[in-house]
């Protein structure tokens, strides 16, 4: 179990709120309204109404005790890098920005942030390229160009094992696991592919295109 502190809870703020409560962590919600906070309470351990951009109200939460810290603040760029900057001074150990251009994560890469994510560009690649196929259901970025897809079956693959497919070798994919009746299981080589149980595939989109004709 990890406890985190996520600072400004709109809608990202509180669905991160929300996963991580239900995934059985220790949240802390701030946000400068006392309605937002109102509204994420039923997710989180605790919650304050404060300025995060003033040290003595950053100071009073105990940030040292936070696994991580994340700046959800979507509206203010400025709150959100004077907040990332003040985490750090106060001993952050993890300090997790939200950005929505490149010049902002540059900024806050330089003063406090550890790691910075886009929730709306990394929206907008899952669904361009989850609309532009029948095959992919689901997407995950990883680093540079290698993902994580989830895939329908091709028609075609039906009946077939893994090593029998050996799209390893042809197309430089990995399947790594299959879901079967809505549970996720790991993949052995003489598993026979099925079009009612999606796989999981390691690789580029480039090559899944190739592979699965898209």
């Amino acid at each position: 179990m990890k406890s985190v502190l996520i600072i400004g809870v709109g809608r990202f703020g509180r669905h991160i709120a929300e996963k991580l409560g239900e995934l059985g962590h220790e949240v802390m919600a701030v946000d400068i309204s006392e309605e937002r906070v109102n509204s994420v309470l039923p997710y989180v351990t605790s919650a304050q109404i404060g300025d995060s951009t003033k040290k003595s109200f950053l100071d009073s939460l105990g940030i040292k005790n936070f696994d991580a810290c994340i700046v959800a603040i979507g509206d203010d760029f400025q709150s959100s890098l004077e907040t990332a900057c003040l985490l750090k001074e106060l001993g952050a150990k993890r300090v997790i920005a939200r950005a929505s251009k490149g010049v902002q994560e540059k900024f806050l890469l330089r003063n406090g942030a550890d790691e910075v994510v886009y929730p709306e560009k990394q929206l907008a690649s899952w669904t361009a390229i989850r609309c532009t196929s029948d095959h992919i259901r689901d997407y995950i970025e990883l680093e540079g160009d290698i993902d994580i897809f989830e895939l329908t079956v091709p028609q075609e693959w039906v009946g077939k094992t893994v090593v029998q497919l050996d799209i390893r070798r042809k197309y430089d994919l990995n399947i790594i696991a299959v879901r079967k009746n809505g549970v996720l299981k790991m993949i052995t080589p003489d598993v026979e592919m099925a079009a009612d149980s999606p796989i999981l595939v390691l690789g580029t989109l480039k090559a899944v295109q190739k592979a699965f004709r898209i």
